[in-house]
């Protein structure tokens, strides 16, 4: 029997006589729009501005030939893959009575040769192909994306901007460490508040301060870190003042449950619930492969091996998970889980390879946590 949330073929039985589909080639520049329409012997392959309305007027017109040729169409199919434009013109569609749909890019199957010839003309070819056999309910012939809504993607935008703000202040702070370093000045840490006044204080090796350059240098990656840093507040501010409005929520929720978790924190509950505990995946399964914390096989004949993480779900949850993991180790030594990672890495072991899988099951734990309210065995939470 199949889920009611798999997405990897399609659950209505296609009419292809009474079905236009079409699919559309992306770009920032323009749109290549492929379709194939009932009764209608060429392919109609279209180029257009990015323009979601001359996309309608153009599905309207091949309907209206369809039925110029004696077939009345009662379904109209759009897909493209997942890209930089998103999921908009799917939503935008959907409430116009298209049926959209958003293909997973690494699910369609391409040419092995070498140097394969890429247009495209050649991609909605493929797309086409792809498209058709997942309408019919070939199973797994490619996958589709789950579209979600603009709450549920503005609601990754906090813990996304602050991901990216933390890692803007490390790059600032490394640059100014290397400007001293290369002047001969080390053990200054421009990360303290009265660092900008202290810089005219500083002496190089030759006893010569700093170059006035590299000092009004310094004392702008030093405004800029400051900029960044009470940027990174008001954004954790925000958070904490949306959760107190809101404790019931249903993400709200389940970040509140999470953070109880002893070596949890607020941070880390929070990227979990909305990147991927908050998301309808049907089994534990789902739930690894969605992080990309399964592994690769290579099974040929006689030979079999692993290559190492297939890395083909969410590259945020992969590297919270992993230090989640050894975080969890110090806080949670009792627990279950901690134990059977001692057991397996007894004498130094595959320490890393060991801390994959203990991610892995820590992310199901956690799942099951937010679902079934079933607590890992062992964990200590914090009072409520």
């Amino acid at each position: 029997m199949q889920k009611p949330n798999d997405l990897n073929q399609s659950r209505i039985v296609l009419k292809q006589d009474s079905t236009l589909i079409a699919v559309i080639e992306m770009s920032l520049s323009s749109w290549l729009v492929a379709g194939i329409v009932p009764d209608v012997e060429r392919q109609p392959l279209k180029k257009l501005a990015v323009d979601e309305s001359a996309l309608l007027k153009l599905l309207n017109r091949w309907r209206e030939e369809a039925e110029k040729a004696g077939r009345r169409i009662e379904r109209i199919t759009v897909a493209f893959e997942a890209g930089r434009d998103g999921f908009w013109l799917a939503r935008w569609l959907r409430a116009r009575g298209i049926e959209a749909h958003v293909i997973h890019a690494s699910s369609v199957a391409v040419s092995r040769e070498h140097r394969r010839a890429k247009t495209d003309r050649l991609d909605t070819e493929l797309l086409k192909r792809a498209f058709l056999g997942w309408l019919r309910g070939e199973r797994d012939h490619c996958k589709m994306v789950a579209i979600p809504t603009t709450k549920d993607e503005d609601a990754k935008r906090p813990n996304r901007e602050r991901q990216s703000l933390v890692g803007e202040q490390t790059r600032i702070v490394n640059r100014m460490k290397a400007a001293l370093i290369r002047l001969g000045i080390r053990g200054f840490n421009p990360k303290l508040k009265k660092a900008a006044g202290r810089l005219e204080d500083l002496r190089t090796p030759e006893g010569e301060p700093i170059p006035p350059n590299t000092l009004a240098e310094l004392h702008r990656d030093m405004e800029r870190r400051r900029l960044v840093s009470d940027q990174i507040r008001q954004i954790e501010k925000a958070r904490l003042e949306r959760m107190e409005q809101a404790p019931g929520d249903g993400p709200h929720a389940m970040v509140r449950l999470i953070a109880r978790v002893i070596g949890v924190g607020i941070e880390t509950a929070d990227m979990l619930v909305h990147e991927v505990l908050s998301r309808k995946l049907r089994d534990r399964r789902a739930v690894a492969r969605y992080a990309g914390l399964t592994g690769a096989p290579d099974e040929s004949g006689s030979k079999r091996r692993e290559k190492g993480l297939a890395k083909a779900g969410n590259a945020r949850v992969r590297g919270g998970m992993i230090q989640l993991a050894w975080r969890f180790l110090l806080f949670q030594k009792d627990s279950a889980l901690a134990q059977w990672y001692r057991t397996r890495t007894e004498g130094g072991r595959n320490r890393k390879t060991i801390i994959v899988a203990l991610a892995r099951k820590l992310l199901i734990a956690l799942w099951r946590l937010v679902t079934t309210g079933e607590v890992p065995a062992g964990v200590v939470l914090r009072a409520a």
